[in-house]
C-alpha cells in the first residue's frame, strides 16, 4: 500500500492557530480531561476513528551549559531510527488494539455500533478521511522532532484525524488540519442524528523512550530501548449526541519493558573521533581566551524491532492506554 506523506514544517501564526497543542496536566494526573457531559448517560457509542501512530525517527537536541571557560558548550544531539517494522506488523498492532478497546468498552457496559452501519449513514457520506498508512513529520517537543506513521484498524473504512490528534505547523499541514475539522463536523452530525456519542482515539507509540529536552543530564543523552505510548500526543475525543465534546489526553506515558527491540550505536568511528577532536580544540581555544568553536556531540542510534515481540509490546502498551481511557468514560458517564 502506498503511503501518503505529509511533512509538517515550522510555521506562521495562521497555521499554528489550526493546530491544538498537547494538553498540560498536573504532575499527579494520569489523564487530562477537558469538557464534560458528552457521554453522560450513554449506554452505546460509535467509533469514528482509531489511529495507532508509530514513531520511526526522532532527533533530540539540547544546548549544553557553558561549563568551565565555555569548554563544554555546543549542542548535544541524539538521532534514533527504528528499523524492521513492516506494514503488516503495524496493521496487526492497530487491529489488536482496536479489538481490545471494543472489548473493554463492552465489559464496561457500553455497546459499540457496527462500523459498517455507522459509515453507511448519510452524515458520513464524506467522512474526510485519509489513506492508511499516513506518514506525518511531527514536532514532539521543543527542539525535538520526529517522523511517525499512523495506521487504522481494518474494520474502519478510512483513517480520520480529529483536531488535536497531531502536533505540527506549516502551510503543508493546513490540508490535514482542515480535513480534521470537517471530519469532526461530520462525526458530530452523525452523533446527533444517531443519538449516540462518537469516539475518536489516537495513540503515538515511541520506541526509544529518550529523555526529552528539559530532562537531560549534563554530559549527554540517555536512550533506553522499550515500547511506550507517549503522553500529550495520545488522546481520545468524544463527540456527544448533545453537541458537547470531551477530550481525554494521556498526561503520563505508558511504558512496557521487554525483549522487543535491540538497540545499537550507529555513530561511525569517524563521527566520534571528529567530534572529540573538535571539542578538545574548542576547549583549548576557550581556555586561551579566544572563544573557540564548540561542536557538542551527535550520536546516532538504531533500534531493530524483533518481529512477534515488538507487536506484543506495542499492543500491550495500547491496551493499558485503552484501560485508562475507558476508565474515564465510565467516570464521566
Amino acid at each position: 500500500m502506498t503511503k501518503s506523506r505529509l511533512f509538517l514544517i515550522a510555521a506562521p501564526a495562521l497555521a499554528l492557530a489550526a493546530i491544538v497543542a498537547p494538553a498540560a496536566a498536573a504532575p499527579d494526573q494520569l489523564v487530562k480531561v477537558s469538557g464534560k457531559d458528552a457521554v453522560k448517560g450513554a449506554t452505546a457509542v460509535a467509533i469514528g476513528a482509531f489511529n495507532v501512530g508509530f514513531i520511526f525517527e526522532s532527533t533530540d537536541q539540547t544546548k549544553a551549559t557553558g561549563g568551565m571557560l565555555g569548554a563544554f558548550g555546543g549542542t548535544t544531539k541524539a538521532k534514533s531510527t527504528l528499523v524492521g517494522v513492516t506494514p503488516q506488523m503495524m496493521q496487526a498492532v492497530a487491529d489488536a488494539a482496536y479489538a481490545d478497546f471494543v472489548a473493554q468498552l463492552a465489559a464496561a457496559g457500553m455497546a459499540v455500533r457496527d462500523p459498517a452501519s455507522v459509515f453507511a449513514a448519510p452524515e458520513l457520506a464524506k467522512p474526510h478521511g485519509n489513506a492508511s498508512p499516513l506518514d506525518v513529520s511531527i514536532m514532539l517537543e521543543k527542539k525535538s522532532k520526529g517522523k511517525a506513521t499512523y495506521v487504522k484498524p481494518g474494520v474502519l473504512p478510512t483513517l480520520i484525524m480529529l483536531p488535536g490528534d497531531f502536533q505540527g505547523s506549516g502551510f503543508s499541514s493546513i490540508g490535514l488540519s482542515t480535513g480534521a475539522g470537517l471530519a469532526s463536523a461530520a462525526l458530530s452530525n452523525y452523533a446527533k442524528a444517531a443519538g449516540v456519542p462518537v469516539i475518536g482515539v489516537t495513540y503515538l507509540i515511541d520506541f526509544s523512550d529518550q529523555k526529552r529536552p528539559g530532562a537531560f543530564s549534563f554530559g549527554g543523552l540517555e536512550v533506553n530501548a522499550n515500547v511506550s505510548v507517549t503522553s500529550g500526543f495520545s488522546r481520545m475525543t468524544v463527540l456527544g449526541a448533545n453537541g458537547k465534546t470531551v477530550t481525554m489526553t494521556l498526561a503520563r506515558g505508558i511504558s512496557v519493558d521487554g525483549d522487543f527491540i535491540e538497540k545499537r550505536d550507529a555513530s561511525s568511528g569517524l563521527d566520534k573521533t571528529t567530534q572529540a577532536a573538535a571539542n578538545v580544540a574548542g576547549g583549548l581555544m576557550a581556555a586561551m581566551g579566544h572563544g573557540g568553536m564548540m561542536f557538542g556531540k551527535t550520536r546516532k542510534f538504531e533500534f531493530d524491532a524483533k518481529p512477534g515481540n515488538y507487536e506484543q509490546g506495542a499492543t500491550k502498551a495500547a491496551s493499558l492506554a485503552n484501560e485508562r481511557l475507558v476508565e474515564q468514560i465510565v467516570v464521566l458517564r
